[in-house]
């Protein structure tokens, strides 16, 4: 056995179902021993930020890593925007970057390139020196890395930077996995501070991120509510967060700043669960980095690598909540709009028609604003674009419609954000995924738009007005999807936009929607 098969074996062994792959030269042996090993389900992407966004919708969904294949530097470069977004989403990954073997690198050929250093960005783990021998015990390494929590921001990322020779060479075979890692238990100390914060009254607000959102935690903090009166919020752009009826509810911070400090205005003391004190997505003059109120105190129950759902729990027990009521999300019929095609309408056809159990992944503005008026429609799980590089909402729901075949998901994009990784849709129709996407077809970058007034600047000229405008030539959404395999339509009314979407979720497969409307601003 070569060491690619012994890792490939490894890796399988330890629990990764999918290796998601832009294969080059580099990579042969690894293709042959994937070939080898099919119980790991090979995936073929044409774009590396394809490769990284699946794998990141793969981890939210499973919370265990799926395997990427990139082809040296310049293919991992391909995949970096969608790393970090993953990173940032704290998502499980193990990247696997072929390499010139290690007597070649010397020789500077052309794609020679310090993996290591890019990598570092991203990567809680990086390997760099395995040889045939080591390569399957660096998998399993791998693996546990991307499983234990890491303090910061540093994700759970791991990068196995794999030579040539290491995966033609000879390796006596795969190795056991390691124990699963534990997180952290949150000190006595933080949960009786927390408790008394809370049990003494008072404008308090717990801020629930990362395992903080997860439905348990969220289940302790919401009685904890119902005992204290406290607030319960989860960050603007939640990696995932499961709601619609039966969920449940907790408010989600908006995006601008001054809309986050109006909300927050009045809480005395916030409590961070798993997440960091909120700061403006962009800096503005006359407005603070970060977001709490002026006269509020801030305390942390839990790090992001602690285990938040058993400190809220204990919470719970100190201030008498362990039988108090949950506060959840019911359902509410909402009528299908009719007239014209437009920021409201989309929305609400959105909500009308949401299957039960969907799955939404979010590229866009109108994406991200569709969420507080989908939660009395249908059970949902919502995962929000966590770093800001757009791109990643098509890759990440052909990764959930991956670890999630039996449900229905749906893409909310943007057009801007759309033709960065297109090429999703060409993975989703040969994997025959229950996918709908919908392109919000305003032929602008519109948030850019917004952002120019934010910032002060007025009356754009014409050069700045091109560099916001994707209308020329305008790009057609259904006859590129229909070039990449997936059928689609357009949607000029509220009518026929709740029309296309009903009958993209009856049809097997995936489906396009280019919905043209000039979205208000």
């Amino acid at each position: 056995m070569n060491g690619a098969t012994a890792l490939i074996n490894t890796l399988a062994d330890c629990g990764v179902e999918f290796c998601i792959a832009n294969p080059g030269t580099s990579e042969m042996h690894l293709v042959q021993a994937l070939d080898a090993v099919p119980r790991m389900k090979s995936v073929l992407a044409l774009f590396e930020g394809v490769c990284t966004g699946a794998a990141d919708g793969v981890g939210r969904m499973t919370g265990k890593p799926a395997a990427t294949l990139l082809h040296l530097g310049p293919g991992m470069a391909n995949g970096i925007a969608n790393l970090h977004n993953a990173r940032r989403g704290n998502a499980p990954m193990i990247n696997i970057i072929g390499n010139h073997p290690n007597y070649h690198v010397g020789f500077d050929a052309p794609l020679t390139s310090d993996i290591d250093t890019l990598a570092r960005n991203f990567s809680c783990w990086i390997k760099s020196c395995s040889t045939a021998e080591t390569l399957a015990q660096d998998g399993a390494e791998a693996y546990t890395a991307s499983l234990r929590q890491s303090s910061g921001s540093t994700g759970q990322i791991t990068t196995l930077i794999m030579g040539a020779d290491a995966a033609w060479g000879d390796s006596a075979g795969p190795v056991l996995p390691n124990p699963v890692p534990r997180r952290a238990t949150v000190d006595e100390q933080a949960v009786v501070a927390v408790a008394d914060i809370l049990s003494k009254g008072g404008k308090t607000a717990l801020l629930l991120e990362h395992q903080g959102a997860e439905q348990a935690a969220m289940e302790a903090a919401s009685r904890i509510a119902s005992k204290t009166g406290c607030r319960l919020f989860n960050g603007t752009f939640p990696a995932r967060v499961d709601g619609g009826p039966g969920r449940v509810a907790v408010e989600r911070l908006p995006y601008f700043p001054e809309q986050i400090l109006a909300t927050l205005e009045g809480i005395e003391h916030l409590i961070l669960v798993g997440g960091e004190i909120p700061a403006s997505f962009f800096a503005y003059r006359g407005i603070p980095g970060q977001l709490v109120p002026e006269g509020c105190k801030v305390s942390r129950l839990s790090f992001i690598e602690e285990d938040a759902i058993n400190a809220l729990e204990r919470v719970a027990e100190r201030v008498g909540a362990a039988t108090a009521e949950v506060t959840r999300f019911e359902k509410v019929e909402i009528p299908t709009p009719t007239g014209e095609l437009d920021n409201k309408s989309i929305i609400q056809a959105i909500a009308a028609t949401m299957p039960d159990d969907v799955i939404v992944c979010t590229d866009s503005g109108g994406g991200n604003a569709a969420y507080p008026y989908c939660q009395n429609s249908a059970p949902n799980s919502w995962l929000s674009l966590t770093g800001g590089a757009i791109g990643q909402g098509g890759p990440c729901a052909t990764g959930a419609a991956l670890a999630c075949p039996d449900r229905p998901v749906l893409a909310l994009l943007g057009d801007g954000g759309a033709a960065y990784t297109i090429q999703c849709l060409w993975t989703q129709a040969r994997e025959q995924q229950n996918v709908t996407t919908v392109i919000f077809a305003n032929n602008s970058y519109n948030i850019l738009n917004v952002e120019y007034a934010r910032l002060g600047v007025t009356n754009p000229g014409d050069i700045a007005n091109s560099l916001f405008d994707i209308g020329n030539p305008n790009i057609d959404w259904v006859d590129l999807a229909q070039g990449f395999g997936v059928p689609g339509a357009k949607a000029n009314t509220a009518e026929e936009f709740s029309s296309l979407l009903e009958k993209s979720y009856e049809t097997p497969g995936p489906f396009l929607i280019q919905a043209n409307a000039e979205l208000q601003r």
